[in-house]
Order: structure tokens, then sequence, then C-alpha cells
């Protein structure tokens, strides 16, 4: 039951249709895996600790640097040297003390990823490595955790959620992870540390990732399973694309 004090706190989802008293029972029920407390982790936490989603899990093995304050908005300059997950449940902490934080200060790989992801409701991949996002991907679809996963780079980004394990009405499987991202030949992913970022790109996307949250959590809307939404901040522009598992031909590694 949500207290008087929760009852003001949310008072604008209460009497919002569609979400009213019963969604935001079912926000504090929820448990969400946040995997990264960067860039795009950084509007995720903040938005879902917000709205009051009751236990959100943080895994990052990283410390906060001078040269993350321009975009990852979850830190302070204070906060330098700071393990992420630490300096990410302190601001969530002063946000919304209703919600329980629960870090993981490690990185996620092959051998630890069921281990954190088996008790969450969603997971959000908000990641900026290739390998992470696969290995996170997979586990949650051998748990079947729906997955909101979610890029950027310099002026732009993208958004998409991943049920694979479900069947369409078409009666294929939604696709998996392999059937929207493509690993590049030579095996390398440009990074924003290389080619550079403007500072509010994941600010938005970031947004549209925990909008994709609170939707599955809530039941509202329509997820963006099999769509993938892309985000052009250079030329102001947003569009939708539809994408669909070949059912003849497994997804590539």
């Amino acid at each position: 039951m949500l207290t008087s004090e929760e009852t003001e706190r949310y008072a604008r989802h209460i009497v919002l249709r569609d979400v009213g008293g019963p969604g935001q029972q079912k926000m504090k029920a929820a448990r969400v895996l946040v995997v990264g407390a960067g860039g795009l982790g950084s509007p995720v936490l903040q938005y879902l600790a917000a709205a009051g989603i009751g236990t959100i899990g943080i895994a990052d093995d990283d410390r906060v640097s001078l040269s993350n304050l321009q975009r990852q908005v979850v830190h302070r300059t204070a906060d330098i040297g700071r393990l992420k997950v630490e300096s990410a449940a302190d601001a969530i902490a002063r946000l919304n003390p209703h919600v329980v934080v629960e870090p993981h200060a490690l990185r996620l790989d092959a051998g630890n990823v069921a281990a954190v992801v088996a008790g969450y409701d969603v997971v959000v991949d908000g990641v900026d490595d290739w390998d992470t996002r696969f290995v996170v991907a997979d586990a949650c679809e051998a748990a079947r955790v729906p997955l909101v996963s979610a890029g950027v780079l310099t002026f732009y980004g993208w958004v998409s959620v991943l049920k694979p394990w479900e069947i369409g009405a078409d009666g294929i499987a939604h696709p998996a992870i392999r059937h929207v991202l493509r690993r590049p030949r030579d095996g390398r992913l440009q990074t924003c540390a290389e080619v550079g970022i403007l500072g509010v790109v994941p600010g938005v996307v970031g947004t549209l990732a925990a909008t994709e949250v609170l939707k599955l959590v809530t039941g509202v809307g329509e997820p963006l399973v099999r769509r993938l939404l892309n985000v052009d901040l250079h030329d102001a522009s947003f569009d939708v694309v539809d994408y669909e598992r070949d059912p003849d031909e497994e997804a590539s590694p």
C-alpha cells in the first residue's frame, strides 16, 4: 500500500488516466536493474527513482571521472573517484527515500550475469561496450526478463525493447539482440571517447528508455518490441523502424 506521503509524492501519476493508483502500486512493487550508471543510466536512474520504482539495481564497476560530468548528470564534481554505483545510490536516496537500491559494483560477464539478472522484472542496458551488451541480452533472454536496450553516439541514439521468447501475432518469435545489432566486420565499435557526444543526447535517449520501462511495468501503451526508435538530435528528427526475426535464419553471433 502507498503511504500518505507517497500518495502526495505520486499525485500526478495517480490522477493520470491509465496509470492511477493501481499503476503506481505496480511501480512500487517493481524491481528494475539498470546496467551502466553513465550517460544513459543517469536519466534512467533518476526518472525511475522519481516515478517510484520500488527496487532499483545498479550494475557498474567504473568510477566517476571529470570527463563523465558533461553528460552523466546523476554524479557530482564531489563524486570524482567514487564508484558510480555508490554515487548513483546517494543521488537516488536524495531524490526519493522510498526507493531501495541494490548496488552491483562489478562488470557483468558470462560468469556472473545470470545471478545478477535473476529476480528483476525489467533490465535496462545503457552500456557502451559490445560484449557486455550481448552478455546482458543473452541472460535476459534465458531468464525471460524484458530488456530495454539503448545506445548513443555523437548526436544520435536508439531505443528498443527485446522479448525474444514471446511469439508475435504472426506466429514468429520476437527478434533477439543479434537481429537488431550486427557486429562490425573489424569487431570494433566507435566510442564516445573517440568521436565525442553532445551531452544532452544520452539525456534524451535515456529518458525514452525510462519511459519504456514504466510502460512495461504498468502495462500502459505499446512497448518498442520489434521496433527501433532512432533519434537524430543533429537535425531534430525521430523515426521508428520495424524489424523482424527471419524464421529461416538464426541470429548471427
